[in-house]
């Protein structure tokens, strides 16, 4: 059973040239009765972005700018500093997660069973868009690689839905500017010893041509921040 809904979300939005889904993203994130606060870094964006933000008045939305753009994780380093609520979660501007399953992925935080909830693109009979066979490779491939080196048993290292209490994200020092934060922040929640839960959540990825930005370099840098920050490549530097 989900708990009763209450505002008690910080939704950090990293944005890049988004132009044509932020407005409609944040129409949906602000439709959650969990959401106590948004707060949208924009990472340099030249689409027409900043004006969308800058013309979007919403209480409980806060927008912080960033001069020329320097990555995913730059954005979330930003957001997470200044958010305030009890948790914190990413959402990612693109429409590919759905703001309506917050319920699911709060509810082991709520029960108290959980300090961080992964949403598992690979664990759920909910819709998924089917697009890159190679993609699901490589992000099988860097999940199992991942939990080689830090003991977990995720099934999806990768996704964008992850919730934190939030001192336990703000603990974190994250160092990783652009995509290797989510292999980053994995190996550092193993390090600290903290309870992570998976749920199942729905996906509608969408295409390089309707702007996917993640790229096969992203991936060689996975591999690094696997070997760099995991509780396993520690001990290998060490020998």
């Amino acid at each position: 059973m989900s708990p009763e809904p209450r505002p008690c979300l910080s939704v950090v939005v990293p944005c890049y040239n988004e132009c044509a889904t932020v407005e409609t993203l944040l129409r949906a994130v602000l439709d959650s009765p969990w959401v106590a606060e948004v707060v949208v870094v924009d990472d340099g964006s030249t689409d027409g972005t900043r004006e969308i933000l800058d013309a979007f008045d919403e209480p409980r939305v806060r927008v912080h700018l960033h001069d020329v753009n320097r990555g995913k994780g730059a954005a979330l380093r930003t957001g997470f500093a200044v958010a305030t609520s009890d948790y914190c979660i990413v959402q990612d501007a693109d429409l590919e997660y759905d703001p309506s399953e917050y319920a699911e992925l709060l509810g082991p935080l709520e029960a108290g069973l959980a300090d961080v909830v992964y949403g598992s693109r690979f664990v759920s009979s909910r819709p998924h868009r089917v697009l890159y066979f190679w993609h699901s490779v490589g992000n099988r491939f860097l999940t199992l690689l991942s939990n080689m080196f830090t003991d977990l048993n995720l099934t999806d290292m990768e996704t964008c839905y992850k919730a934190f209490r939030r001192e336990v994200i703000q603990s974190i020092e994250i160092e990783e500017d652009r995509f290797g934060f989510e292999p980053e922040v994995t190996a550092k929640l193993a390090r600290s010893g903290c309870r992570i839960y998976e749920v199942g959540i729905s996906y509608s990825g969408r295409t390089y041509a309707e702007g996917k930005k993640i790229g096969w370099r992203d991936g060689v840098r996975a591999l690094v921040c696997i070997v760099k920050y995991s509780p396993l490549g520690e001990r290998m530097r060490r020998w």
